[in-house]
């Protein structure tokens, strides 16, 4: 039976780094570009971030090999410093994020609607190995 309701899919991490430093990390361009991509074969060479409700953001990805790539980039709908970030992408998808302080850690999860492209273990498998790369980078400044 079809409905209209999205498949919910999520993803998370404990990320050994205080909620301040994994909040810049994930919303600041500079951090952006060195971890946002699901696999080494792609990296993501632009990223634009108007962090604020109505605010617009755009990260470039694209295949190393310039073989493809294409614009992630959507408006946020809530922003709470340090707590919540969520967004709708510009195919209409909303994204919900959540970071929740866990003494020296934060534990970040995400929620998306997930797209008819593509399977849904397929969209988990790939948002899920880009928040990896997001850990690894954020805790190697540490």
């Amino acid at each position: 039976m079809e409905t209209n309701q999205p498949t919910k899919v999520t993803v998370q991490a404990d990320i050994q780094a205080p909620v301040e430093q994994v909040w810049k990390s994930w919303t600041e361009p500079q951090h952006i570009t060195k971890w946002n991509q699901a696999s080494d074969d792609w990296h993501a060479p632009r990223a634009e971030n108007d962090l604020r409700v109505g605010g617009k953001f755009l990260t470039r990805m694209e295949a190393k090999d310039g073989s493809m790539g294409f614009d992630f980039y959507g408006v946020y709908d809530v922003v709470k410093l340090h707590e919540q970030i969520s967004y709708t992408i510009g195919d209409g998808r909303k994204v919900d994020i959540t970071f929740t302080p866990q003494g020296n850690e934060t534990k970040v999860v995400e929620t998306f609607d997930a797209e008819s492209t593509h399977s849904v273990d397929m969209q988990q498998a790939g948002w899920q190995a880009i928040m990896d790369n997001f850990k690894s980078y954020t805790e190697s400044l540490g």
